[in-house]
């Protein structure tokens, strides 16, 4: 081997027994397991080159089992693994195997995905419960929470992105599992709306991150790296999606709950622009915004072909907003990512806001800018509408109601109906469905009617969303899909 392959080899960051031997035996079987997992974002591509950018025994190397913290790079994204080894493997934790290691540290040891085992669950809750700092981690809390020990640990099923798991009905951890250097948004944004006072949003009470040298990942410098955050659990709170869907079911109106969600993104809004830096987008800034529109556009055009008859009137959006040379744009610091599977409904109606990671397929920096308010906007907007889609039969009546609501709501606490503002709106909604119909090209092909309809509505100049309509009549209840949203 060279010098400079030598050098590439080495970890960039180790701390544990795998520093000397870098990934060792682990390394092909995280190459076969990690296409398989939910979060792992090279689905399709053949995996390259894999390394160890840190390591840290969370257990003493004694102790059964262990739990082994890795960070590893895999063809230049960084991935947070959380790894239980067992000379034995009980049958309740089979289906979290990864492989047995047969040479190497841990040789003779089987190694599996370690949140699925409650005990090693339960270590992480302890961890944060007790500030600190081990190689390369670092454990954090809020000084004036109060956390229980012994709280009974379980995975929160169905998610996509990362992994989260619930302690005794009481908090919920969520695990990131890409990650980069830099603050995430999901502790950033909760913690400036908790010391803004607004309580639209559970506040986070314990974090943990890691501290890396500079250039340990990429080009990202020496920022930590934020890795999970725990926050308070809404028992017994409803998921927005599945309540319009159950609403839906029962040819239910949903516009006065739209209108409270409306209501409730509008104060999340308005506390965002009070505790961080805003912006105002020139003319010169806001094409360049409409430019990117346009390239996301063109290619999507050539991944998903069934836009192309639509293009130029989708591509009439963008052109609309780039010559808008009125007043500047304000920008803000916004959700990223928001629809009605982000959103939870307490008994007494109060709406919480949830999951302001963004979109995570987008770098974090990029996360991190300010925006136009009117991109979750858009975004929520196109929500009711993928709800009234998953209807059979089609129920538009009631996505238009539903829409309408949530712009009034929101102009009732901010004094301004995002409507009024239709060539801003126009170019974000269509943004929006052009980003869904290259997601559901490539994940779920019989579901690319549903962006598709809204791209052929998109096309057409669309107007602004109408009125509150009337509630449709009664439809048999609707079959919820696995997901809701790309």
């Amino acid at each position: 081997m060279s010098e400079a392959a030598s050098a590439r080899s080495r970890p960039r960051g180790g701390h544990g027994r795998l520093a000397a031997d870098r990934l060792g035996p682990l390394e092909p079987m995280l190459r076969a397991w990690l296409p398989h997992q939910r979060w792992f974002a090279g689905k399709g591509r053949r995996i390259g080159r894999v390394e160890l950018v840190s390591a840290a025994d969370l257990l003493p190397p004694r102790v059964v089992p262990g739990l082994l913290h890795l960070l590893v790079d895999v063809d230049g994204d960084c991935y947070q693994l959380l790894l239980g080894v067992r000379p034995a493997l009980p049958p309740a934790l089979a289906p979290a195997l990864i492989g047995r290691a047969e040479t190497g540290p841990y040789a003779g040891q089987f190694v599996y995905e370690g949140l699925g085992d409650p005990r090693l669950a339960a270590l992480l809750l302890e961890r944060l419960r007790a500030p600190g700092v081990l190689g390369p981690l670092r454990f954090d809390r809020d000084p004036m929470a109060l956390i229980p020990a012994a709280l009974a640990p379980r995975p929160l099923s169905g998610e996509q992105t990362n992994s989260s798991l619930i302690y005794g009905d009481s908090y919920i951890l969520k695990v990131f599992r890409r990650v980069g250097p830099g603050v995430n948004p999901d502790l950033e944004l909760p913690r400036a709306l908790a010391a803004a006072g607004c309580t639209r949003v559970p506040a986070p009470v314990a974090w943990y991150e890691a501290d890396l040298p500079g250039g340990a990942i990429g080009r990202g410098g020496s920022e930590p790296l934020t890795l999970g955050v725990l926050q308070p659990y809404l028992r017994g709170s409803h998921d927005g999606w599945q309540l319009a869907l159950r609403k839906l079911g029962a040819g239910a109106d949903f516009t006065a709950e739209a209108h409270a969600l409306g209501r409730a993104t509008a104060e999340v809004h308005s506390a965002l622009a009070t505790a961080l830096p805003t912006v105002a987008l020139d003319p010169e800034r806001t094409a360049r915004l409409a430019a990117g529109m346009t390239a996301r556009l063109a290619a999507t055009v050539r991944e998903v072909p069934a836009l192309r008859p639509y293009e130029a009137g989708l591509r009439g959006a963008f052109d609309a907003l780039a010559a808008s040379r009125g007043l500047a744009v304000p920008a803000q610091r916004i959700h990223g990512d928001l629809h009605l599977g982000q959103t939870l409904r307490a008994a007494d109606g109060t709406w919480s806001l949830i999951d302001f990671e963004g979109e995570p397929a987008r770098p974090l920096a990029e996360r991190r800018r300010p925006e136009p308010a009117v991109r979750d906007i858009a975004g929520m907007l196109r929500s009711f509408d993928y709800a009234a889609r998953s209807h059979q039969p089609f129920a538009p009546a009631w996505a238009d109601a539903a829409r309408a609501a949530f712009c009034e709501g929101y102009a009732r606490t901010t004094g301004r109906d995002p409507r009024e503002d239709p060539v801003l709106l126009r170019a974000f909604e269509t943004d929006k469905a052009v980003y869904e119909a290259r997601y559901e090209s490539r994940h779920r092909p019989d579901w690319l009617h549903v962006p598709m309809a809204a791209i052929r509505r998109l096309s057409q100049r669309d107007r602004p969303p109408a009125k509150r309509a009337p509630a449709p009549s009664p439809h048999p209840r609707p079959q919820p899909p696995r997901r809701p949203h790309p």
